[in-house]
C-alpha cells in the first residue's frame, strides 16, 4: 500500500506490556506482582525494622531475574513490531476517518473506536481475550484487540502475506464497529436470544456484513490510488483464509456447516468483492440473502 510511515494513532491503546508475560511496570516475587510503590514500602520498613519483610512476599530477597529478562525481551520485540505498529496507526486512521464521512452522509455521527494492542491475553469488556482467538471488536467497550503477532500466522500457517491482507484484518474489525454505531449489532443479538436457532445463521450474517464493510473501505483506497497491483488480491486471499470451511478443514479435517460462525471462504471472498466493487455499504445487506 501506498502510505507514508510516520507516528502513532492517537486512537491506539498499547498494553503490550501489561498483559501477558510482559509485566505492568512493577516486580515479581515469588509468584506475587507488586508495583514499585508497594517494593519501596517493603524496602524501607526493611530499613526501619532490621527485618527482611520482602520475605513476607514471598522471597528470600531479591528480585526475580526472569522478570526483568523477560522485559528485556519486550523491549526488542516492541521495536521490532514498531513498523507494523506505525501501519496500523494508517489504517486505523484511515478507516476511520473514511467512515466519518459514509456515516455524516447519512446523518450518523461516528464516535471514534480505539485499537488495543496486547500480547497473549488481557482483559476487555467482553471477557478475557487470548491471542489465539484472533483479532476482535467488543461492542460492550467499543474497542479492536489485537495481538500484532497474528499477522504473523496470517502470513506463515495461512500463507497469506502482503500489506493490504494486514489492512482488510483491521478494516473487518471496524467494520462491526459500523454495525454497533448503527444499530444493526444490537439487533442481530436481540433475534439471535430470541432465536437460539437462528444464532449461527445470523452470526455469518454479521461477519460476512463486515467483510462488505471492509471492502467499501478497500473501495475508497483504490479511488484514491494507495494500492500498488495485484494488492486487492492479498484481501481476497485473507478473507479465504478465515473462512469457516477452510479453517475447519485445517483443525479437524472436516467440514461442519452446522456450526458455521463467520461463512465460508467463498462467501467471505464475495461480500468483501461486492463492498470493494460497489463502494457503497448499502449494498452490504447480508441479511436480506
Amino acid at each position: 500500500m501506498r502510505w507514508t510511515p510516520g507516528g502513532e494513532s492517537q486512537d491506539i491503546e498499547d498494553r503490550r506490556d501489561d498483559s501477558g508475560g510482559g509485566g505492568g511496570g512493577g516486580f515479581q516475587f515469588g509468584g506475587i506482582h507488586i508495583g514499585i510503590g508497594g517494593f519501596i514500602i517493603l524496602l524501607i520498613l526493611s530499613l526501619v525494622f532490621k527485618r527482611n519483610f520482602l520475605s513476607l512476599a514471598g522471597v528470600g530477597g531479591g528480585i526475580n531475574p526472569p522478570t526483568q529478562v523477560s522485559r528485556q525481551a519486550d523491549t526488542a520485540l516492541d521495536q521490532k513490531e514498531q513498523p507494523l505498529v506505525q501501519f496500523v496507526s494508517f489504517v486505523l486512521d484511515d478507516t476511520q476517518k473514511t467512515w466519518t464521512q459514509i456515516l455524516a452522509a447519512q446523518g450518523v455521527p461516528y464516535r471514534h473506536a480505539k485499537l488495543v494492542l496486547f500480547r497473549d491475553s488481557i482483559d476487555s469488556a467482553c471477557g478475557l481475550a487470548q491471542s489465539a482467538s484472533g483479532p476482535f471488536y467488543c461492542p460492550g467497550d467499543e474497542k479492536v484487540y489485537i495481538d500484532l503477532g497474528f499477522y504473523d500466522e496470517l502470513k506463515q500457517r495461512f500463507g497469506v502475506p502482503g500489506e493490504f491482507a494486514q489492512a482488510y484484518v483491521l478494516a473487518h474489525e471496524i467494520g462491526h464497529h459500523i454495525q454497533k454505531l448503527t444499530g444493526i449489532e444490537q439487533k442481530v443479538h436481540a433475534e439471535q436470544e430470541q432465536k437460539p436457532g437462528e444464532a449461527n445463521h445470523l452470526s455469518v450474517d454479521l461477519e460476512l456484513q463486515a467483510d462488505c464493510f471492509a471492502g467499501v473501505w478497500g473501495h475508497s483506497t483504490e479511488e484514491r490510488k494507495l494500492l500498488d497491483p495485484g494488492e486487492v488480491k492479498e484481501g481476497l486471499d485473507a478473507a479465504a483464509a478465515v473462512g469457516d470451511d477452510r479453517l475447519q478443514k485445517m483443525e479437524t479435517g472436516h467440514v461442519n456447516p452446522e456450526t458455521f460462525t463467520h461463512g465460508t471462504s467463498e462467501q467471505r471472498m464475495d461480500w468483501f468483492q461486492k463492498g470493494f466493487t460497489t463502494g457503497d455499504m448499502k449494498q452490504c445487506n447480508t441479511f436480506a440473502q
